[in-house]
């Protein structure tokens, strides 16, 4: 018996729908310990910041999609956080610099509520190679539900129709197979990846221009302030005569960033892409090494003396996990790239 076009229609979207859920349940790891969906779960870790990242992190102990999203959202509000105090301390131009890091905040953070809740392990630049090094996931780029986890992950997937040219052959069934559903959901969504990640290369860049300038023109307003009792200001620098030893390595690596990420914008293939990764990570962990041989920082200007002399193992017990879960990265990403390659 023949079928209408509109209960083929109506096929094709059920398979459609079963095939979404599938692979949601696929990239989220069905529902989490906290007893929330996944992908409402990953929502609120970024609701209240790194707040809730810290608390989704302690109460959620099985489903990984919620625990990375929640480990990100730590790494990346808690950085821009912190940075963000750092800039408003700059006179003059802390508030227009804050400003700046305010909208980039409050754009990330829309960002990644959605992207969570469409149920997607997106990995932020720099605060993702760090969350994924602490807790590795089962990568997949693409969105849930497109088809596009793993043939866009490996970038051979295959171009395809223009899918608004579908209707030349309404004499096909829609649906013919699941293969032929993904291969549709491929087409339609790949574009949609792609400018998914262009607007993360675009943040990385914004954000690492912001650090080139702020370490290299502002630097000596990274210190403690004090008030005087005649109501003026006493700034003391935290940053050493060392720092301009160090000053150089970190910016040769911020504007290496740069470049890669103006590349992935114009040119963008996943062994391409992966090598970049790679590198970056390797080059964060260099970076790491350095500050920590280098060390330019005094803590003499604390009024604890407890805190002051606590506060250089501290920092780098902070620069050792970055380096050790930049490296982890770096190596994760190596050996799926070869066992991409060699298959």
């Amino acid at each position: 018996m023949e079928l209408s076009p509109e209960e083929k229609r109506k096929i094709y979207e059920e398979e459609k729908a079963r095939i979404d859920a599938e692979r949601r349940d696929r990239v989220t790891g069905g529902r989490s310990s906290t007893g929330l969906e996944p992908n409402t779960a990953g929502l609120l870790c970024y609701l209240g910041f790194w707040i809730t990242g810290i608390i989704f992190l302690v109460i959620e102990q099985e489903n990984r999609f919620v625990r990375f999203h929640a480990l990100q959202s730590i790494v990346a509000f808690g950085a821009l956080g912190v940075l963000g105090v750092m800039v408003s301390w700059i006179p003059f131009v802390g508030a227009v610099f804050g400003s700046i890091i305010g909208i980039l905040v409050l754009v990330l953070w829309v960002f990644m509520m959605v992207k969570a809740h469409e149920g997607e392990l997106y990995r932020l630049p720099l605060a993702g190679l760090v969350a994924e090094g602490v807790l590795p996931v089962e990568w997949r780029t693409g969105r849930p539900g497109t088809g596009n986890e793993q043939e866009e992950d490996t970038g051979f997937s295959q171009t395809g129709e223009n899918p608004e040219l579908a209707s030349v052959h309404e004499e096909e069934p829609p649906l013919t197979s699941s293969k032929q559903s993904v291969n549709r959901d491929n087409r339609r969504w790949d574009d949609t990846s792609r400018g998914t990640r262009v607007a993360g290369y675009s943040i990385a860049i914004v954000f690492n221009v912001l650090l080139l300038v702020f370490f290299a023109l502002f630097h000596r307003y990274i210190a403690f302030y004090y008030s005087d009792p005649g109501g003026g200001i006493i700034r003391v620098p935290i940053l050493t005569e060392a720092y301009f030893t160090f000053l150089p390595i970190l910016a040769a690596a911020l504007v290496i960033a740069i470049a890669a990420y103006v590349v992935l914008i114009i040119y963008e293939r996943y062994p391409l892409r992966e090598i970049i990764q790679i590198g970056l990570a390797a080059i964060g962990v260099a970076v790491m090494v350095n500050l920590i041989a280098i060390f330019p920082f005094d803590f003499s200007g604390l009024p604890n003396d407890y805190v002051a002399g606590m506060m250089p193992s501290v920092m780098t017990i902070i620069f050792v996990v970055v380096a050790v879960a930049l490296g982890i990265s770096a190596l994760v990403r190596f050996v799926k790239l070869m066992a991409t390659i060699a298959q």
